[in-house]
């Protein structure tokens, strides 16, 4: 798993939700449903901005903890990596403040 990429992970997610194992962490996330994978979510992004004033070890550690609790997420929501990278795509190019203010003027 060193060098997983997300893609990677992700299918890994998915299979751990299409095909069930007990004994398995995510399958356990699965079961208990969105709440408890939104918990552990927000847990994790707080302890990766602990993380981030400590050193950069720890951040790692942190950051891939997040990203595996958001893989789980979006696999729980039927949300896929192609609609995540559609998504940064269509931003590309646009500055978030001017786009923020053509949505308020817009009003």
């Amino acid at each position: 798993m060193a060098n997983q990429t997300f893609e990677e992970l992700y299918k890994l997610v998915l299979a751990r939700q299409k095909t069930p194992n007990p004994d398995s962490y995510t399958d356990y996330l699965f079961s208990k449903g969105r709440d408890k994978i939104l918990k552990k979510l927000g847990e994790e992004a707080t302890e990766v901005v602990i993380a981030a004033k400590e050193n950069k070890q720890d951040l790692q550690y942190e950051a891939a903890d997040l990203v595996f609790h958001l893989m789980v997420l979006l696999v729980n929501e039927g949300v896929t990596l192609s609609d995540i990278q559609q998504e940064l795509g269509s931003r590309l190019g646009v500055s978030s403040v001017l786009k923020e203010r053509a949505t308020v003027e817009k009003y």
